[in-house]
């Protein structure tokens, strides 16, 4: 089983890339769509992928082709293992689906948005809507980055930033939606990563919302 891998990212085409190893060989990995769009700067740097080793059936079932699908985080991992316990969805439908950040995503979930979910890469409404039944009330944790730490090596989630997450559930008590209030927290930690308190995030929020 390879779970992780480190390399010189040679090229990226059609959700493919191609990571070069020291000694030579050279691995193909089968990225995320919005994994693919963020790497595209990174052509000829030295990168790290969490990965996922399956199976894919072709000619109707009767053989099967090893592939490797590669992640940015192990939360982006775990997250894409959740997804494909929806019915319909297996491993390369999710990775091509998979357009949007793991966080916004999982946001669209806990809010029930149909709409949003609709808009990713061949989901339609009613894919949308099993994804809701089958995932809602497990994502939390893969809201955002920002308002979740990255976890230690090995542990199997983010874990909650007390501040942060005080301030995002203090917004929804304010009426806003937890997607909306993630994602200006998240904005806000991105710009301030080492600020700490609760009242002047959510000072900042409101500021958001206000348009100032």
């Amino acid at each position: 089983m390879i779970c992780r891998i480190t390399g010189l990212l040679e090229t990226i085409d059609d959700g493919r890339a191609h990571l070069a190893l020291d000694g030579g060989m050279v691995y193909e990995v089968l990225l995320p769509t919005f994994v693919a769009v963020r790497l595209g700067g990174s052509i000829g740097k030295t990168i790290t992928l969490h990965t996922i080793h399956y199976l894919e059936g072709t000619s109707q079932g009767s053989t099967f082709t090893p592939r490797l699908a590669g992640f940015l985080s192990q939360g982006d991992k775990q997250f894409f293992e959740l997804f494909t316990t929806v019915k319909g969805i297996g491993p390369r439908k999710a990775l091509r689906a998979l357009g949007m950040e793991t966080g916004q995503i999982a946001g669209a979930i806990a809010e029930r948005d149909v709409k949003l979910l609709q808009s990713l890469p061949e989901i339609g409404k009613r894919t949308a809507e099993t994804i809701i039944v089958t995932l809602h009330g497990k994502v939390d944790s893969f809201i955002t980055s920002a308002v979740y730490a990255q976890p230690a090596e090995g542990d199997a989630a983010p874990v909650a930033r007390g501040p942060a997450s005080e301030a995002v559930e203090v917004l929804v008590q304010l009426g806003e939606s937890r997607n909306q209030a993630v994602q200006w927290v998240d904005q806000i930690l991105t710009s301030n990563p080492d600020l700490a308190d609760t009242e002047h995030i959510i000072e900042l929020a409101l500021r958001l919302r206000a348009g100032v």
